[in-house]
C-alpha cells in the first residue's frame, strides 16, 4: 500500500415516519411495513488505510469495538466480497457519534452503511450494486442509508423503495434519559400480542403536499414500548403543545420526534424538553438528494 488515503463521511439518522408490525416471519424476524425519512442529525465515520489489523475505535462509552458492531461487520462483510480472503486489513474506522444510542434513529446501521460506501472507495470503487447486496445482508434497515431521503421499507425493512420526499421540515427529537434496545421492543410487542392487549392507536396524517398516504405517524412499536415507559408520553405532549404538526416513537423508542414547520417553533419546544433531562436535539429532514450529497466521503488531511 503506498499512498495512504482518509476519507470521512457523514453517517445520518432517520426517523420512522410510519411502522407496522405485519407478523412473524419463518426466520423469526417480524414482517415490517416502514416509511424512513433521513434527517440531518449524523455521526461521522473515518477511514484511514493503515497497515496492519483492522480496527474499530470509538470514544463513546458503550459502543462495541469487536465484531459485534456493524461497522465491523460491514467491513468483513464487504472484504470478502470483493474476494479477499480471512478478515479485513489495512484499515482503521473511527467511529464519531452524534446519534443517540437505543433511541429509534438508526446509529448503527447508518454507521455501518456509511462504512461500505468509504471502503468502496477505499479498496478500489466497489459497485453501488454490490454495496447494496453487502448492505441487505448485513442489517434489516442498513440498504436505507445508502440512499436516504423518504423510502417505503418491507420485509424486515431491508426491501427499500424510494417514495416523493417528504416537504422539508424542522425536527425535535427528545431522547428520555433510558434507552429501549430493539430486541425489548419487539420482545414487548410478543407479550402483548399474546396477551390480548389493544392498541391505541393514533391516526395522524402528514403534513400536506406530500403525494402518499403511506405514512400516518402510527408505530405498532410504541404501545408497548410506552407501556413499559410512560414517561414518554410526556416528551410526545410537550412536543405537540409546543406546536408539532405531528408526533410519533421513532423506530423500537426510546426516541419521540415533532415535525414542525419552523425552526422557530421547534427551537422554543427544546427548552422545556430539555429540563426533562435526556436529550433534546433539534434537525430538520433531508431529501433524497441532499443525503446523496451530504453523505458522500470526502478525502481528509492525515
Amino acid at each position: 500500500m503506498t499512498s495512504k488515503k482518509r476519507l470521512a463521511a457523514r453517517a445520518h439518522a432517520k426517523v420512522n415516519l410510519d411502522l407496522r408490525v405485519l407478523g412473524t416471519r419463518a426466520d423469526g424476524y417480524h414482517e415490517l411495513r416502514t416509511v424512513f425519512q433521513s434527517i440531518e442529525l449524523h455521526d461521522t465515520i473515518v477511514c484511514d488505510e493503515r497497515p496492519g489489523a483492522f480496527v474499530v475505535k470509538c470514544r463513546t462509552p458503550g459502543v462495541p469495538l469487536d465484531e459485534t458492531n456493524l461497522v465491523w461487520r460491514a467491513a468483513a462483510a464487504l472484504w470478502k466480497a470483493v474476494g479477499r480472503a480471512g478478515d479485513p486489513q489495512d484499515t482503521v474506522v473511527r467511529i464519531e457519534k452524534a446519534i443517540p444510542m437505543q433511541a429509534g434513529l438508526g446509529g448503527g446501521s447508518a454507521d455501518a452503511a456509511a462504512t461500505l460506501v468509504s471502503l468502496g472507495r477505499l479498496w478500489g470503487g466497489v459497485p453501488f450494486s454490490l454495496l447494496r447486496e453487502v448492505a441487505t445482508a448485513i442489517g434489516a434497515d442498513v440498504a436505507f442509508f445508502l440512499a436516504g431521503g423518504t423510502a417505503l421499507g418491507l420485509g424486515r425493512g431491508e426491501e427499500i423503495y424510494p417514495l416523493v420526499d417528504l416537504p422539508p421540515h424542522w425536527i425535535v427529537v427528545a431522547r428520555p434519559p433510558f434507552g429501549v434496545s430493539t430486541a425489548e421492543a419487539y420482545a414487548w410487542y410478543d407479550e402483548d400480542r399474546a396477551a390480548g392487549l389493544k392498541e391505541n392507536r393514533e391516526l395522524q396524517m402528514l403534513p400536506v403536499p406530500w403525494p402518499t398516504r403511506a405514512a400516518q405517524m402510527i408505530n405498532d412499536l410504541e404501545p408497548p414500548v410506552v407501556r413499559r415507559h410512560p414517561e414518554i408520553t410526556a416528551l410526545k405532549t410537550t412536543l405537540r403543545e409546543g406546536g408539532a404538526v405531528a408526533v410519533a416513537m421513532s423506530g423500537s423508542g426510546s426516541a419521540v420526534f415533532g415535525l414542525f414547520r419552523t425552526r422557530s417553533g421547534a427551537e422554543r419546544t427544546l427548552k422545556p424538553l430539555a429540563g426533562a433531562g435526556g436529550r433534546a436535539l433539534l434537525t430538520r429532514t433531508l431529501t433524497r438528494a441532499e443525503h446523496e450529497r451530504r453523505a458522500r466521503p470526502v478525502a481528509k488531511n492525515r
